[in-house]
């Protein structure tokens, strides 16, 4: 049974709905709570946590128990309530599914995974009594599974790993520890892709468990083994002192020839700090540029809950403020979409760092002729900074593989109407390509949109984008 089991019920589980659910572990369990009451713990004589119970989410927003979990939910609106077993206590996952398992049915519902389900043995008992605090405040903390001076480690068994608010908070927490998030899954999962962009920096890694070779990297395909305290990667054995080349995992080169593909877009937005401003516009004009519609909901993790509303997230950021935001935001599922927001304060202003995915079939051809309208849009409308399209060959429903996927090619590039009219002696306008930039807006202070060749089987468009960079820059 997988570590994270997830109630999806009709009704929200009441406080009565979620006591039977505790009491069905069992009178040997104890119980407390910790993230200011939102998470729930079955612990054992000792105070430490055996099962972490999230508080439950109304989710709004269709199609995202069918991306995350493969599992079909109750009609929109729905709740979802998770709960984790920690890993390596025997009897953990058993308390988990049958606290699922009771909550499903009490609630109108089913648990994921559907075994669960199944899982419905009640232990007769007088009551719960309240956890003492663990001698060893180490115990406590059920938030990652292995934690070491270098990296917190976190063990994850569902088909997509999704940057849920649990994940999320093992993400801050390691980053304030000044530590690399090593996330460990069995063969055949895959990565949302907000997860995969927090796992950016090194030494945080996708780890994959491998018949064949133990453990791989799943983004670079590195062969890897626990060393000093981390996953790092292994030493091919010829290699030397100046080349510490490291073997490449069978699995990962196991690559599927595909004919889908992604239209990938990162943008930046400068706006004044004051109280008219409402974030989220640009995403949005963008959107439904590309798609003809808005995005269908967002969330501070996943899954995205609420309907889209750029007002409730410009509230969100505002009472966070001066500490940055982060936001998923995703699409409907027949369109898949998925885009992150960093919401950040900084002396130029409130800047959004955008990053924006849309998923296109064999027989779909990405809307590359609406982009100069929806750079146009961004541009005078939106205060756009920079942007970046690229086309790349990958999986329509977005998810990362642990496997080779092509890189993207760049298509275009746009740079904002205020970085063109700051640089000097006309050299926005000069750039080293086959096609001129093509002006966006008012003719006295345009933006710019660099054209380039975007084929995903030629990757020489990075040479003319790297080209195109220096230019601009001056070097």
């Amino acid at each position: 049974m997988t570590k994270d089991v997830i109630a999806l019920t009709q009704r929200m589980p009441n406080p009565a709905t979620m006591l039977a659910g505790l009491l069905s572990g069992g009178p040997d369990n104890l119980v407390d709570t910790t993230g200011e009451g939102a998470v729930i713990r079955l612990c054992d004589e000792e105070g430490r946590p055996l099962v972490s119970v999230e508080a439950p989410l109304l989710v709004q927003v269709p199609g995202e128990a069918e991306r995350l979990l493969g599992a079909t939910p109750p009609p929109v609106p729905y709740w979802w309530t998770e709960a984790r077993a920690t890993t390596g206590v025997e009897h953990a996952e058993r308390l988990a599914g049958t606290f699922a398992a009771r909550l499903a049915t009490l609630a109108d519902g089913s648990a994921w995974p559907p075994e669960a389900a199944h899982n419905l043995a009640v232990v007769k008992t007088d009551g719960v009594n309240v956890a003492p605090t663990p001698a060893d405040p180490a115990a406590g903390q059920a938030t990652v599974d292995v934690l070491t001076d270098k990296v917190a480690v976190v063990i994850q068994d569902r088909p997509v790993v999704a940057m849920t608010a649990w994940l999320s908070h093992a993400y801050q927490t390691a980053a304030k520890a000044e530590l690399g998030l090593q996330i460990v899954t069995p063969p055949g999962t895959t990565l949302s892709p907000a997860v995969r962009d927090s796992l950016s920096h090194w030494p945080s890694r996708w780890v994959l468990r491998d018949e064949r070779d133990g453990y791989y990297d799943g983004l670079t395909g590195a062969v890897l083994s626990w060393q000093d305290g981390m996953f790092a990667p292994v030493a091919s054995p010829d290699a030397t002192a100046d080349d510490l080349r490291t073997p490449l995992a069978a699995a990962y080169q196991d690559v599927e020839i595909t004919c889908e593909r992604q239209l990938a877009i990162t943008f930046r937005t400068t706006h004044p700090a004051d109280e008219r401003l409402v974030l989220g516009g640009a995403l949005e004009a963008i959107w439904r540029e590309l798609t003809g519609e808005p995005p269908a909901g967002w969330g501070t993790a996943e899954p995205a809950t609420l309907p889209w509303s750029p007002r409730q997230i410009t509230d969100i950021a505002y009472e966070r403020a001066p500490a940055p935001t982060w936001f998923v935001v995703v699409g409907s599922p027949d369109r898949p979409g998925l885009a992150t927001i960093r919401v950040k304060r900084t002396k130029a202003g409130v800047e959004e760092y955008v990053t924006l995915a849309f998923g296109y079939g064999a027989d779909e051809e990405p809307p590359v002729k609406a982009l100069p309208r929806a750079a146009e849009l961004l541009a005078t409308r939106h205060r756009l900074t920079s942007m970046l399209v690229q086309i790349r060959k990958a999986r329509r429903d977005l998810a990362v593989p642990p496997r080779f996927e092509g890189p993207g090619v760049p298509f275009a590039f746009v740079l904002g109407a205020e970085e063109v009219h700051q640089m000097p002696d006309d050299r926005a306008r000069q750039a080293p390509l086959s096609q001129p930039p093509v002006p966006l807006g008012p003719k006295t202070r345009p933006a710019l949109y660099y054209p380039l060749p975007g084929d995903p089987s030629d990757l020489s468009s990075w040479q003319d984008f790297e080209r195109l960079m220096r230019h601009l820059k001056g070097e």
